[in-house]
């Protein structure tokens, strides 16, 4: 995609600070950050949603997760760490092309990503388990 900004990060077009990378997977800092480490990780396959990235990305993007959360965790110092991943500008995703956010968490952080649970209808969610399953076949 010509127009995406991590398209141009990871062609080299536009400078990051880069913090791990591989055949498949490259990570920086965020340049907004909401903490002090805030990274970025993306697949250097372009897809604009989790669901329309290859099999062998996703699975890059799974292996690499781990190490790089372990790496901002040791250079923060930070005690833990939200992983958030956005599909969707109505889920709240700025820039279409598949990230995970890592933001490490502090013993003064105060934001928070807790919301207010509601109640499942059981009735509904054997027939909606069943159209998930079905679809995923």
């Amino acid at each position: 995609m010509e127009d995406c900004l991590f398209c141009k990060i990871r062609d080299g077009e536009l400078n990051c600070h880069k913090v791990y990378e591989d055949d498949s997977i490259l990570a920086f800092l965020d340049i907004q950050p909401l903490t002090r480490g805030h990274t970025l990780v993306i697949p250097k396959e372009h897809a604009s949603s989790m669901d329309k990235l290859s099999s062998d990305s996703a699975a890059a993007l799974g292996k690499a997760l781990p190490i790089v959360s372990g790496a901002v965790l040791k250079a923060t110092g930070a005690i833990a760490y939200n992983l958030i991943q956005n599909n969707g500008h109505e889920a709240g995703m700025t820039i279409a092309h598949v990230h995970v956010h890592i933001i490490p968490r502090y013993p003064d952080s105060t934001h928070s990503f807790l919301w207010k649970y509601g109640k499942i209808d059981h009735e509904d969610a054997k027939v909606l388990a069943d159209s998930i399953s079905d679809a995923a076949l």
